[in-house]
C-alpha cells in the first residue's frame, strides 16, 4: 500500500504554483505577440515553476507564512522568472 492510499495529500499545495500562474496571466494580458495555445502556456508555466523556489504548505498557518516570507523579493523573483519563461517559449515554441 502506497502513501497516497494511507494519507490525504490534498492539503499539500505548492504556493509558488498559484503565484506563478497569477503572474503568467498578468504578463500574458499585456504581451500581444505571444502564442497563447495550450502547449505554449503550459510550457511557460512549467519553465517558470522549474526555475522558482517552491513554497509548499499544508495548513492555514502555512498559507499565511508562505505569503508573508520575503514577499517583495519572492514576487520580484516570480515576475522575473515568468518573463524569462515567456521569452524562452516565444523563441522556442513546441509546435510549428
Amino acid at each position: 500500500m502506497g502513501l497516497k492510499d494511507l494519507y490525504d495529500f490534498d492539503s499539500l499545495v505548492n504556493e509558488a504554483e498559484r503565484r506563478v500562474l497569477s503572474e503568467l496571466e498578468a504578463q500574458m494580458a499585456v504581451a500581444a505577440t505571444i502564442c497563447k495555445c495550450q502547449d505554449c502556456v503550459l510550457d511557460m508555466a512549467a519553465y517558470a515553476l522549474n526555475n522558482v523556489k517552491p513554497t509548499y504548505r499544508v495548513s492555514l498557518m502555512g498559507t499565511v507564512y508562505a505569503r508573508a516570507v520575503n514577499d517583495v523579493e519572492y514576487a520580484a523573483e516570480i515576475s522575473r522568472v515568468v518573463a524569462d519563461a515567456i521569452k524562452k517559449i516565444k523563441a522556442n515554441p513546441s509546435h510549428d
